[in-house]
């Protein structure tokens, strides 16, 4: 849960010392499709994205003082990389809430005595992270869709100390189709997509550095996030008694 709580303070998860600047540009991924879920399309070069039933548009669901930037690096991303997660029982409302809460997540899991980096909210839906060697993020939710949210970072990544600092932006779009349970329970098929853009010339040493274990280290990084959100989604459901300290405000 260390690599986790690492991965997801750099774009909820991804790329952080991996990935971040590793790749060149890419096509568009093909479907990834979820034994137990519906299927999941990538964002075509129109910017719009499909989770049959419901079809979902980047240029509809995102908030207007985003949707350029949003789109500008789902078509043309420097990496990407998808996840997908085992089923997770649980109510859509605690689901939810914890997305909308990342910060008392991480706090969550610190209180069950495993390490996980500090997240801290800034209010109005923004959240940061930093390393305090050079890597920060800043992130916030910027679209929502039936199932789903879309989030949108900024901010700077330094693979290692011998790698210069290097300027990111992302997307991560993140699904949870779910099927009836029981008692109001629902089970939950959570998976990830996401986008990361840098211009920087840094991206070719990383390569070099990864090789080809970058796309395996980036979707390690996708299914790190989804577990930081689910882990705590079972815990919580299978024990209720203990939910709310768990969740709370302040210290582990």
């Amino acid at each position: 849960m260390t690599q986790t709580g690492r991965w997801l303070g750099v774009l909820f998860g991804i790329m952080i010392g991996t990935v971040a600047t590793a790749q060149p540009p890419q096509p568009p991924m093909a479907p990834a499709f979820a034994p137990s879920a519906p299927m999941a399309t990538m964002p075509a070069a129109n910017g719009s994205m499909a989770v049959p039933p419901t079809r979902v548009v980047l240029s509809e669901v995102v908030e207007p003082g985003f949707r350029e930037a949003v789109l500008s690096v789902v078509r043309k991303p420097t990496v990407s990389t998808r996840g997908t997660s085992a089923d997770v029982v649980t109510t859509p409302a605690v689901y939810e809430w914890l997305l909308a809460h990342p910060d008392r997540v991480a706090l969550a899991w610190r209180r069950l005595k495993v390490p996980c980096v500090g997240i801290t909210d800034l209010g109005n839906g923004k959240f940061a992270w930093s390393d305090g060697d050079g890597s920060e993020l800043v992130w916030q939710t910027v679209g929502r869709f039936p199932d789903g949210v879309i989030w949108y970072a900024t901010g700077k990544v330094k693979p290692s100390a011998v790698i210069p600092t290097v300027s990111v932006r992302a997307v991560v779009v993140m699904t949870h189709p779910k099927r009836p349970g029981k008692d109001g329970a629902v089970s939950l098929s959570p998976s990830v997509q996401a986008f990361l853009h840098t211009d920087s010339k840094t991206a070719n040493v990383v390569m070099r550095m990864l090789g080809p274990t970058a796309p395996k280290l980036a979707e390690q990084g996708a299914e790190q996030l989804l577990f930081f959100f689910s882990g705590i989604a079972r815990y919580t459901y299978t024990h209720p008694e203990k939910a709310e300290a768990l969740l709370a405000p302040g210290s582990p």
